[in-house]
């Protein structure tokens, strides 16, 4: 039996430019929060530059779009870290810094233990959510799958070819 753990990706389109004072306190949480996941209960693996961040990683070929992916145990481990301490802080916060969108910005999906994923493959499964919603391949908090929903092999979406 595979064992599988939980990818998130958010993104988020930027109002400033990171250098920006708009955009202070929230550049100046950045390692401390990214400390915070590194030692949270459940955490596994975040994408990051060599500047231990990921706001220099291109998502959707856009430069004010950043990104923020991560591999954890499972959903509690997850939910326990964004709502809890500084991340809720700064979440709390997202309207002074991130632009209002209106589509899906948020996505997971179960990779198999050990997987970890590309920038290319989150903005697949983000792409997947926004064309049929929920479904085993890609989800959210809200409307989520159990670890294998989607079959042995994670990369194949199976109620994609029902919704067709």
């Amino acid at each position: 039996m595979t064992a599988y753990e939980l990818a998130q990706v958010n993104i988020a389109r930027l109002k400033a430019p990171l250098d920006t004072p708009l955009l202070k306190d929230f550049v100046d949480n950045l390692d401390p929060v990214n400390a915070d996941a590194d030692a949270a209960d459940g955490f596994v693996w975040r994408l990051q530059s060599d500047d231990g961040d990921a706001t220099a990683i291109s998502v959707f070929g856009d430069p004010w779009l950043i990104i923020n992916m991560s591999v954890w145990r499972d959903q509690d481990a997850l939910t326990a870290f964004m709502y809890r301490g500084r991340h809720r802080e700064m979440l709390s916060r997202r309207r002074e810094w991130f632009e209002r969108v209106e589509e899906a910005m948020t996505t997971l999906w179960w990779v198999p233990a050990g997987h970890r994923p590309s920038v290319a493959e989150a903005e697949n499964r983000l792409l997947r959510l926004r064309a049929h919603g929920p479904t085993p391949y890609a989800f959210t908090l809200r409307t989520s799958f159990p670890p294998g929903a989607a079959g042995e092999r994670q990369g194949v979406d199976r109620s994609a070819t029902s919704r067709a």
